[in-house]
C-alpha cells in the first residue's frame, strides 16, 4: 500500500475527514516518529509496534562481485519492532489461509 493509497483509504472511512486533513495528520505523525529516532528516543505504539535505533559498527566489508573490500562506517539504523498483537493478528490471518479457511 502506498502512501497516497493509505490516505485514501482512512479518508474513505469517514465521511468526516477530507483527504487534505488526513494527509497532514499523516505527515504529523511520520515527521514526530522522524524527529524523535533523530534525538534518539524510542516511540512505542501499543498493540502495534516500536521504533527504535540500531547501532551497527563499522566493519570490513567486501564487493561481491569484485572481491574488493572496504571499510563501512558506523551508523544507527531505523528498527521497527512490530507488537504482539499485531503478529498475532497477522499470523491468525496468513495461518487460516494457508489451512484453507
Amino acid at each position: 500500500m502506498t502512501r497516497s493509497e493509505l490516505v485514501s483509504w482512512i479518508a474513505g472511512q469517514s465521511r468526516f475527514l477530507d483527504q487534505s486533513l488526513v494527509d497532514d495528520a499523516l505527515q504529523e505523525l511520520l515527521q514526530y516518529i522522524a524527529d524523535s529516532l533523530r534525538q534518539g528516543h524510542r516511540i512505542e505504539i501499543r498493540g502495534f509496534g516500536s521504533f527504535s535505533l540500531r547501532h551497527r559498527r563499522a566493519r570490513v566489508a567486501r564487493n561481491p562481485k569484485t572481491g574488493v573490500e572496504f571499510r563501512t562506517k558506523e551508523k544507527y539504523i531505523p528498527h521497527f519492532k512490530p507488537g504482539k498483537a499485531l503478529r498475532d493478528e497477522v499470523n491468525a490471518v496468513y495461518l487460516r489461509e494457508k489451512k484453507g479457511g
